[in-house]
């Protein structure tokens, strides 16, 4: 079982009729999900997202991207920020308890996620009540919350020694059932035979609930395996990002930076002896650097006779003579 979150997501309160109950929420799940993160094989840096047109492929602004609804195939209704500021709903800082069901009625397929509530502001003894008067009643509280500004449909109910706050799906997020080819409903043909086996079979197999061996076999065995080739020394450094260079400097900015770390492998360079070495090299700008760089780093090759004879003929090489 994961540690206790003890960081308040949230403060508010549970009411219903004329009660009020003063509550913080917390997380009651951790996600084992291993965390992947994208790195550039050459240099260990990490790689991100990039707002890219699907159309052109090209990077676009920010300021560039609005967002929009389909509305029939092809057409989109494009909302401003206003517009969608406008419809999300008044954030009131409590969970209100429409009415109370039977814990039965609520399926499991409409459950989708749990925060524990604990209570703050000496509200310990209301607390206490609703959850024994829920425990004794087999009921729980159907209720609406505003979270991150956005209306949930809940369930509070009793688990353990706290209350549990569960947000549902709403009912046109759950698929219909009507179109799969379902048995219907009773023994539909079923031996009374094969009924009294299958019992059996269920009853040998029984167990208890124990979520402490309920484990993510491939979370750990990844984690397995990555502490492993980090204690052999198997690691990789990832270098603090500094600001992100501008799109169209992108490029260079890259090109110089492999330069830089391929040359800083390599053996010592010799002194410069005039300035036309590194210190020319460090007044120049950006791209021509990296051309420079290039030019040192790079085994130089004879031109080809058709190449030099191009160059001679260029208006801009004897201009440059």
């Amino acid at each position: 079982m994961a540690r206790t979150s003890t960081r308040s997501l949230w403060k508010g309160a549970i009411t219903f009729g004329l009660v009020h109950i003063p509550i913080g929420l917390y997380s009651a799940t951790q996600e084992t999900d291993v965390d992947f993160d994208w790195l550039d094989r050459r240099t260990m840096d990490p790689v991100g997202y990039k707002r890219i047109n699907k159309r052109t492929g090209r990077e676009i602004a920010r300021e560039d991207v609005v967002k929009g609804v389909e509305h029939g195939k092809g057409n989109y209704v494009v909302l401003s920020p206003e517009e969608i500021a406008e419809a999300y709903p008044r954030t009131t800082q409590t969970i209100e308890i429409e009415a109370f069901i039977d814990v039965d009625e609520v399926p499991f397929v409409y459950l989708e996620k749990p925060y524990f509530t604990a209570p703050i502001n000496k509200g310990e003894k209301v607390y206490a009540l609703l959850r024994e008067a829920l425990k004794d009643t087999g009921k729980a509280g159907l209720a609406r919350v505003v979270i991150h500004n956005k209306q949930h449909l809940a369930v509070v109910l009793p688990c353990g020694p706290a209350l549990v706050l569960n947000l549902l799906r709403w009912g046109g997020e759950i698929r219909s059932w009507d179109d799969l080819p379902l048995p219907k409903p009773g023994k539909a043909g079923i031996k009374d035979a094969e009924l009294k086996m299958a019992r059996h079979l269920i009853e040998d197999m029984s167990g208890k609930w124990n979520a402490a061996e309920l484990r993510d076999e491939f979370h750990d065995a990844i984690m397995k395996l990555v502490d492993a080739k980090a204690k052999a020394g198997d690691t990789a450094t990832v270098e603090p990002l500094e600001d992100a260079p501008d799109a169209q400097d992108s490029n260079v900015v890259d090109l110089t930076e492999l330069l830089r770390r391929s040359l800083g492998g390599g053996r010592k360079a010799a002194a410069p002896k005039k300035e036309g070495g590194k210190a020319a090299a460090a007044k120049q700008p950006a791209g021509r650097a990296a051309k420079t760089a290039a030019k040192h780093a790079a085994p130089r090759k004879r031109a080809a006779p058709a190449a030099k004879r191009a160059a001679a003929k260029s208006p801009r090489t004897r201009r440059a003579a």
